[in-house]
């Protein structure tokens, strides 16, 4: 049922038939595994846009940010134009120095979803590029 909580012990399945319904799981004890698994009924699984950068940020804390960029390129590829890989590709272009890349991103991130502007007036990812006089005002 919606907005309900419960405590599973090992092995319980939960199964929720409504694929809209918002739903989340907290392991709250050590060696706890929480799992899962769910898409729509006749459709084959879509990686969605956020795994890219999930699987970018062991590279971008490392400061390795061309690895990151590279990986979250690959996840444009899968997804174009999708305003939150744009967006987190100018970070790690800005954190790499590739002002201009970073620049063209952000200004299309910012075409596709406006209020990514006023975020990235306050990114620190950005410091490099906020006095570019193509930095979004």
């Amino acid at each position: 049922m919606a907005g309900e909580e419960f405590d599973a012990s090992p092995g319980t399945v939960v199964f929720l038939r409504d694929p809209a319904a918002r739903r989340a799981a907290v392991a709250t004890e050590a060696n706890t595994t929480a799992l899962a698994v769910g898409g729509a009924a006749g459709r084959p699984y879509e990686v969605s846009p956020w795994e890219w950068v999930a699987e970018a940020v062991p590279a971008w804390r490392a400061g390795d940010y061309t690895t990151a960029r590279r990986t979250i390129e690959e996840g444009l590829r899968e997804h174009p134009d999708n305003p939150s890989l744009l967006y987190d590709l100018a970070c790690a272009e800005a954190l790499d120095g590739a002002a201009d890349a970073a620049l063209e991103h952000l200004k299309r991130a910012i075409e596709l979803k406006p209020e990514y502007a006023s975020d990235a007036q306050r990114e620190e990812d950005f410091a490099s590029i906020r006095s570019d006089p193509r930095f979004p005002s």
